[in-house]
């Protein structure tokens, strides 16, 4: 039996048992596992999705880029009742008759922007969690007292989960205005270049620079609002999700112009405000910022072009 009045227990156990004892007792590979593991499953959720038009080899309606899947296809499909799943999954409608059935469509949708957030914005916030992670590392080692990273994790994951309901409700309405179609791609070339220029304009505001700026420097804000509370940290996590929220709902929106099921830009978008955070400097975002504008200005010229030939 382990003294619990020893100041090191783990040096009574079996030094197998030891060395999990110990790291088990460390937050910081804690909140990597969890962060890959949850962000992995997000990305399983996404992919069985699309795993339907894959099959069917149409891929390519889902979205830009999207097109690279359909030389997965090898033909046949799935049977019939895992062809009616995945078609439910991927191409949920809007607007049935039915109550219940509109109410089905708009927890798939749910589902899967939450999923969304767990693939796409769980990365960008690793940085964040990990100097966390090693402050409490730090005072786990010295026998102080720290909330665990998850926790934290808890606070921020809560703030996107906020914001996957209200994309939901967004996405819903613009299917019944028909700015999108039943299948989640874009319907109108005009609509999406308004996204994109949207987006691309909000890269050079104030807010985006302040909210990025906090979420590229997360040490001073655990150092000036430091606590051991489980309350304190989860609000510590939420106020972190607000300025997360805050640098990339913009980009997040650009899903809608490219096709929200299109897993192509959303990995291309994840990376990319991944490394806006592991910047020091706003460069990239402001790249990014001509690159949407460019692109919305290409399609609303485009769109313009195609409805009144003399205006080109």
């Amino acid at each position: 039996m382990v003294d619990s009045r020893d100041p090191h227990p783990l040096t009574r156990l079996p030094p197998a048992a030891a060395r999990l004892g110990r790291a088990v007792g460390r937050p910081l590979p804690i909140a990597i596992a969890c962060l890959v593991a949850l962000a992995a499953l997000g990305w399983v959720y996404l992919m069985l999705m699309v795993a339907d038009s894959v099959a069917r080899g149409d891929a390519a309606a889902l979205g830009p880029g999207m097109g690279v899947f359909d030389l997965l296809s090898r033909g046949g499909g799935p049977d019939l009742l895992g062809r009616a799943l995945l078609d439910a999954l991927c191409r949920p409608r809007f607007g049935a008759p039915s109550p219940g059935a509109a109410a089905t469509a708009g927890a798939l949708v749910l589902m899967m922007w939450g999923a969304m957030t767990l693939a796409m914005m769980l990365p960008t916030a690793a940085g964040m969690v990990a100097t966390y992670a090693q402050i409490a590392d730090t005072a786990a080692r010295k026998s102080e007292p720290a909330v665990s990273p998850l926790v934290l994790t808890g606070g921020y994951v809560a703030v996107w989960l906020g914001f996957a309901a209200l994309a939901t409700v967004l996405q819903i309405t613009l299917t019944r205005l028909a700015l999108l179609d039943p299948a989640m791609g874009v319907a109108s070339p005009l609509f999406a270049g308004a996204i994109f220029v949207g987006a691309g304009g909000y890269q050079f505001t104030a807010l985006k620079h302040a909210c990025l700026a906090r979420c590229q420097r997360p040490f001073p804000f655990f150092f000036a609002n430091w606590t051991t509370t489980p309350s304190g940290v989860f609000r510590l996590g939420a106020r972190q999700g607000l300025d997360c929220l805050g640098c990339c709902w913009a980009t997040m929106l650009v899903m809608f112009a490219v096709g929200v099921m299109n897993v192509v830009w959303m990995a291309g978008l994840g990376a990319l405000m991944t490394a806006e955070k592991l910047a020091t400097t706003p460069r990239l975002s402001r790249v990014m910022g001509i690159v949407f504008l460019a692109i919305g200005a290409a399609l609303i010229a485009r769109s313009v072009a195609a409805h009144w030939p003399g205006a080109a």
